[in-house]
């Protein structure tokens, strides 16, 4: 059993963790616990029989026997080793804290290096942590070889200006893109803007239109990916879309795109940051616009849209 009931961006860069337990524990039925919402995209990860719903620092209903490892990919603990501890596990596997022995850990690892260490240390079986690759949804994507604009994220601290997307979703659409604006339920106002802004018809919002899945399968099949730091950038990764990733308030070190290449040379993912603006790591849940997301600006987002393979 394994405990990741996060964000869509949590989901994704546990993957590679979750690959390797299945790696040391290969006969084994493997559960995730992660929340109702992402269960559809849960189902997508190959290493996973089972998904359980499971809710934030909350108690699970598991009715079975107890598991035979049991893993914590939440958090440093102890609030979710407890979660697992509960469990009864013959084995359990976390990081270090009151009461629970195992490895350190270091506030400045990379999220996805960071669980596949708590693996690979606690199960002795090797983790890549480039394993992120997630099978697409099945039938056809709502759209094919678009351009994907995500102007929204969690928190407003990680949201880039709309009239900024709005000018790199005109640049991109007069480049002959077929761009889309995409979205959350809650997204539906801003994604409108962006397209108002950017000359865009009606028909380049798909904010609110999509499902989980059938966004997962938008951006398995887009040409290009322009969004914040959220769970789309994540989804760019595993599908190995080329994209343009925002930071801001977090390091890109913390929570950055892997480092690959496309296929005609150059990076696949380009990220942008203006970390000297910070002191020390920002806000992530701030509600105001971060300062190292704001020095971003138009034409720097633009240059790296020109630099990566095959994308402008």
């Amino acid at each position: 059993m394994v405990l990741r009931p996060l964000g869509l961006g949590d989901l994704l860069t546990g993957v590679p963790a979750i690959r390797a337990v299945r790696a040391a524990v290969p006969d084994h039925r493997l559960v995730l616990a992660t929340t109702e919402a992402l269960r559809p995209l849960a189902g997508l990860i190959d290493a996973v029989d089972e998904v359980l719903p499971a809710r934030e620092l909350e108690p699970l209903d598991w009715s079975g026997p107890p598991p035979e490892v049991a893993v914590d990919l939440h958090g440093k603990g102890p609030a979710s080793h407890v979660i697992v501890a509960d469990l009864r596990p013959e084995r359990l596997l976390t990081f270090d804290s009151p009461g629970y022995p195992g490895p350190t850990w270091y506030a400045d690892e990379h999220e996805v290096r960071r669980w596949c260490r708590l693996v690979s240390e606690g199960l002795g079986v090797d983790a890549d942590p480039d394993a992120l690759d997630l099978a697409a949804p099945a039938g056809p994507p709502p759209a094919s070889g678009v351009t994907v604009v995500h102007p929204g994220a969690a928190h407003p601290g990680r949201r880039w200006p709309p009239a900024r997307f709005a000018a790199v979703a005109r640049h991109l659409a007069a480049q002959g893109h077929d761009v889309r604006i995409t979205g959350g339920p809650a997204e539906v106002e801003l994604a409108r803007t962006v397209a108002s802004v950017a000359g865009l018809g009606e028909e380049a919002v798909l904010a609110g239109r999509t499902s989980s899945l059938e966004l997962a399968a938008v951006v398995a099949a887009a040409r290009l990916v322009v969004c914040g730091d959220t769970g789309v950038a994540h989804l760019a990764s595993a599908y190995r879309r080329p994209s343009v990733v925002l930071f801001g308030p977090v390091s890109p070190a913390l929570w950055g795109p892997p480092a690959r290449a496309g296929l005609g040379g150059g990076a696949l993912h380009a990220v942008l940051w203006h970390g000297d603006v910070h002191q020390g790591t920002g806000d992530p849940w701030g509600t105001e616009l971060d300062p190292a997301l704001a020095a971003i600006t138009v034409d720097e987002v633009i240059e790296a849209l020109h630099a990566l393979p095959a994308a402008v």
